[in-house]
């Protein structure tokens, strides 16, 4: 475990650790409390809650084409840090919005500070793949998930704390206090050019619609002749339809099946107990990445998780729905711990933005066009038990999928400098 912490002795990656906490806690906390506004006001209205978690996904696929040639091709602490200040003048705009009870400019707002936020990640990933060494990525793969296994813990009980004491206004304003926090953090780095810009100086104005297909097709075929890589990524396509799921199932098998009245209370206690788990998840997850190959701990989990999810829908008890949920949540961060120090190993990373820039509009084109679904046919032709079951289901089948097809690329390697992960 002391392994672990010892990436904070690199003040770089601290700041970048904090301001993507800050980042992450300047999305979460507004979205879950708007849901939980959404589900008061609008209450015979379920599907209002699915389309805010869509405001969140589908913006990747209007950005999807951009976030990662911006991430190879400028400065990627400017880009971070923009992404900060913009989404920081969004959240203003936003509170605003609410305050005149616009709902239609609200989610139009929400769409377009989801959108300018993808821009974010791309960027903060690349850089930490040039601060650290290779043996520090499943380390700082695994401090990620903590921080994640944290906001389950305590997010959304923190959405509706702030949701009860505040107001939705409040949980929006402290959004934008979350993306300032961020975009100072990430001005204070100090990073070598060329971390900043592997790719050398470009600048905006060369940006046109030519130059941005051209990168995006060079990342494409980065990935289409690395079949390791591709395979991997495969995947994601699968874990889109597995978010977009989880996003909605905790509150609407609550609120409509085991504690309809009580429903508020028990997402709290959801949380708890979700987050609870992957937090002993991930500290489980860390030492194991240390000991077992990374392909393992991927398989392994992604079934037992999927597994845990299904039968969670089968009970009336919601002390057994807990149970089972604690059970897939213990599994889930050997999945993303397996994913998150694999692929900083395995990508070059100069083509890490562009690489990012594919990963992200899979996963949320998935999530998106699952959402929608779900909009569409919850209550009327899918079930509460169905939606479990396909959710269980896909991160079953991607487990066996990965555990007959990985074995075949394991000991391909993209540079020859790199250690083999197999």
């Amino acid at each position: 475990m002391k392994k672990l912490f010892t990436v904070f002795r690199n003040g770089n990656f601290s700041r970048l650790f904090f301001a993507a906490t800050a980042s992450q806690m300047g999305s979460s906390i507004g979205i879950t409390a708007f849901m939980f506004y959404l589900l008061d006001r609008f209450s015979e209205q379920p599907s209002y809650a699915t389309i805010t978690e869509l405001m969140y996904s589908l913006p990747m696929l209007a950005v999807f084409f951009l976030v990662g040639v911006f991430a190879d091709r400028f400065d990627r602490q400017k880009v971070a840090l923009y992404s900060d200040v913009i989404c920081t003048v969004l959240s203003l705009i936003l509170a605003a919005a609410i305050f005149i009870d616009w709902i239609p400019l609200v989610f139009a707002l929400l769409f377009l500070r989801s959108a300018v936020q993808k821009f974010f990640h791309p960027s903060e990933s690349a850089i930490i793949q040039g601060i650290l060494t290779k043996e520090e990525y499943t380390s700082a793969a695994g401090l990620n998930q903590l921080v994640s296994s944290l906001f389950m813990l305590f997010g959304n009980g923190l959405g509706v704390f702030f949701y009860w004491q505040f107001g939705i206004i409040g949980a929006v304003l402290i959004d934008t206090a979350s993306f300032i926090i961020s975009g100072l953090l990430i001005r204070s780095c100090t990073l070598p050019e060329k971390i900043r810009k592997p790719n050398g100086d470009h600048s905006i104005h060369t940006l046109n619609l030519s130059t941005v297909f051209k990168e995006f097709k060079i990342g494409l075929d980065y990935i289409l002749h690395y079949k390791l890589l591709l395979t991997l990524l495969y995947g994601f396509i699968f874990f889109g339809i597995i978010n977009a799921g989880f996003s909605v199932m905790p509150i609407f098998i609550l609120k409509y099946k085991l504690q309809p009245v009580k429903y508020e209370e028990y997402m709290v206690v959801f949380g708890i107990v979700f987050g609870i788990g992957v937090l002993l998840g991930s500290i489980a997850a860390s030492v194991f990445a240390q000991k077992i190959k990374l392909y393992w701990l991927l398989v392994f989990g992604l079934f037992m998780t999927g597994l845990c999810i299904g039968l969670s829908s089968t009970t009336d008890s919601t002390v057994v729905f807990f149970s089972l949920i604690f059970g897939s949540a213990v599994s889930l961060p050997l999945v993303n711990v397996a994913l998150g120090g694999w692929m900083p190993i395995i990508v070059d990373p100069k083509m890490m933005g562009r690489v990012q820039g594919w990963t992200g509009p899979l996963q949320m084109l998935s999530q998106s066009i699952t959402l929608a679904f779900i909009a569409a046919g919850f209550p009327k032709i899918l079930t509460i038990e169905g939606l479990y079951w396909i959710v269980g289901g896909c991160m079953m089948a991607i487990s066996l999928f990965y555990l007959l097809v990985l074995p075949k690329y394991l000991h391909q390697q993209r540079q020859p400098d790199q250690a083999t992960v197999s």
